[in-house]
């Protein structure tokens, strides 16, 4: 055989390609920076304009030394016609409180935004930590209008003040918030806190401002958010953490969890800033398109990014009707609890991440409301195992058959690998004889395999449902002290990579429960499925999985919810029990093999998947002999 050579052109060429690659990337790394100093420079200079811009503006409302005539003239040299509302006693660094048993609210003049949102009824880390959660705090959020006037201006809402009216109506909190132009032109928020809600009516309406401000064009709504970590794992949160939004008609969907996701949507009725446990969700009755969302990834190395989580932003455009601006919105600020968020009747409890299809479907109609009546007369960390047994015995009929099917698979090894050692040099002919062996013996060789599908949506579902499940926030079982986070016994004093730097028990005892599952039941499998040409070894694959599985989960749950790997331990744990139960008691290999040959010796009729099955394979057979014959 002839050797190959080294060909020296080739090498030169592939060197060049490198050379020019390398060249390219130099330059639009180059190209890029430069374009990066540019932006930083024009935002620089942007805010210092505004920041110079509001310096004067709050130098000209507090200077008492000149008559209010000639500060109403600085004033519409900058503000325009929105001079007025600067002049006024309500332009001052005030806030209005609004607040019930739920949430707390302060909403500042300047801007007429949410300044501070605080839940009363969560603590952020843990139980003991006596540190409120609180949504919008210390300038972590921006809600500004962008207004264009007719003299050419661009005024910013987060810049100018309003003048606060709090009534309250039918026992409800109403909060208007005017920026006017005049005594009868304003632009208004309007905040409506009912009792015992997280969810507030929120209106954005103008009156009398079509002849100053621009209204051919849209008014951009910009909502930027960043969110605090709120919880004992940084990572383990931000995995949660991301942007929902319903576009089209009630299309839900995310941005996505990279570093970086920017989406524009039409249509848009509701943007959703969701953290793991909490969110922050604006609704609108009127759909908005072009819309555009952003999420930037903000944890870097969560030894160090341990304050915030994710970067939000959004830009709604919102359109003028004749002349005016008139949008029905709500604002949701409170936790992300599916039962609570499905009372509103919005879509909102999509924002709970429970799976897509059938695992959705298991977890809406039998996980939810099946926990939470279990966790509403008892401990949580008991109800998950009084959970857990529950699915595992009404799963135990299907593992039953699932069992029943090895076993009949076992009895009837040694007769398939008679047929095998005999047609070894004629796999069709094998195949057939195979069909014809199970088909008199009244065994289906996917008997085992449909069990087993079955219970695949129920385990997928249970991934997706205790990391979302909020009622476990916190709560202690045994050393766990946060179901919804690890239970930490050992803290190492280095980090090891996919592991961590602590060392978790739940997940200990999931993996030794697990290595023992597949301990018992890998010897079934493999005496079951006799070996098949061209196919792997699966003796050998069952053998690598009894470690590797273990080892898995071992790595990967150490920093999941201890909830959820107490309710595998549990699982694991009950479902070697069903097995060694229905070993002893339900499966006889002699009453089987007796079964199988009364089953042989009784007239079978051949059913129509059979018979069409074994006629392929009839003419699959003369196919070939004519083949041969031709050769």
């Amino acid at each position: 055989m002839e050797q190959k050579k080294f060909d020296f052109n080739s090498i030169i060429g592939f060197a060049l390609i490198f050379v020019i690659i390398l060249w390219m990337m130099y330059n639009n790394r180059e190209e890029e920076v430069k374009n990066q100093d540019k932006t930083k420079t024009e935002k620089a200079v942007e805010a210092k304009v505004k920041s110079e811009t509001t310096k004067e503006v709050a130098q000209t409302i507090t200077d008492t030394t000149v008559a209010d005539s000639v500060k109403i003239q600085k004033l519409q040299s900058t503000l325009g016609s929105f001079a007025y509302s600067a002049t006024l006693p309500s332009a001052k660094e005030d806030f209005t409180i609004l607040e019930n048993e739920v949430l707390k609210l302060k909403i500042a003049n300047k801007g007429g935004y949410i300044a501070e949102a605080i839940l009363k009824e969560y603590k952020k880390f843990d139980k003991n930590s006596n540190q409120l959660v609180a949504l919008i705090k210390n300038n972590n959020a921006n809600f500004n209008l962008q207004l264009q006037t007719k003299d050419n201006r661009v005024l910013n809402t987060k810049d100018l003040f309003f003048e606060p009216t709090l009534t309250t109506i039918d026992g409800n909190q109403v909060l208007s918030m005017k920026l006017k132009s005049s005594a009868n032109a304003f632009l208004e928020y309007k905040y409506v806190l009912k009792p015992k809600q997280y969810m507030l009516d929120f209106d954005i309406r103008s009156q009398g401002l079509n002849t100053a401000l621009t209204t051919s064009k849209t008014a951009d709504l910009q909502w930027d958010l960043k969110t605090y970590s709120n919880e004992k794992s940084i990572s383990y949160e931000n995995r949660y953490a991301e942007i929902y939004y319903e576009y089209e008609e009630g299309k839900v969907d995310y941005a996505g969890l990279g570093k970086q996701e920017d989406e524009t949507l039409e249509k848009a009725t509701f943007i959703a800033y969701k953290q793991h446990f909490f969110s922050s969700i604006l609704l609108s009755q009127t759909p908005i398109d072009n819309a555009k969302v952003s999420s930037t990834d903000l944890v870097n190395d969560d030894k160090v990014d341990t304050v915030f989580t994710k970067q939000f932003k959004s830009t709604l455009p919102l359109a003028y009707k004749n002349g005016e601006l008139d949008y029905k919105m709500n604002w949701y600020l409170g936790p992300t609890d599916y039962k609570i968020l499905n009372t509103y009747d919005k879509n909102i409890e999509d924002i709970v991440p429970l799976g897509w299809g059938i695992f959705g479907w298991i977890n809406k109609f039998i996980f939810i409301p099946l926990f939470g009546f279990l966790g509403s007369f008892m401990g949580l960390g008991i109800a998950i195992i009084i959970f857990t047994i529950l699915i595992k015995i009404a799963m135990a009929p299907i593992t039953f058959k699932s069992f029943l099917s090895q076993a009949k698979m076992k009895v009837l090894r040694p007769e398939i690998m008679e047929i095998g050692e005999k047609f070894k040099k004629d796999p069709m002919k094998k195949q057939q004889e195979t069909m014809k062996l199970y088909n008199k013996a009244g065994v289906n060789p996917m008997a085992g395999c449909i069990p087993a599908l079955i219970q695949i949506p129920f385990m997928y579902a249970s991934f997706q449902f205790f990391p979302s499940a909020i009622e476990l926030r916190q709560k202690g079982f045994l050393w766990a002290d946060d179901l919804s986070s690890f239970d930490e016994i050992v803290k190492l004093p280095f980090y090891i990579p996919v592991y961590g730097d602590h060392i978790s028990l739940f997940p200990i005892l999931a993996s030794i429960a697990i290595f023992f599952y597949m301990k018992m039941t890998s010897g079934d499998q493999m005496m079951a499925q006799p070996p098949q040409d061209g196919m792997p070894d699966m003796g050998k694959i069952m053998k690598i999985m009894i470690y590797l599985s273990p080892i898995m989960m071992l790595l990967f749950f150490n920093n999941y919810g201890s909830g959820l790997s107490l309710y595998n331990f549990i699982s694991n744990l009950i479902t070697i029990g069903i097995m060694l139960v229905i070993k002893k008691y339900f499966i006889n290999s002699d009453k089987i093999h007796a079964q199988i040959q009364e089953n042989k010796a009784k007239p079978k009729t051949e059913g129509k998947f059979q018979r069409k099955m074994r006629e392929m394979m009839e003419q699959a057979e003369e196919q070939k002999k004519l083949q041969n014959k031709k050769k």
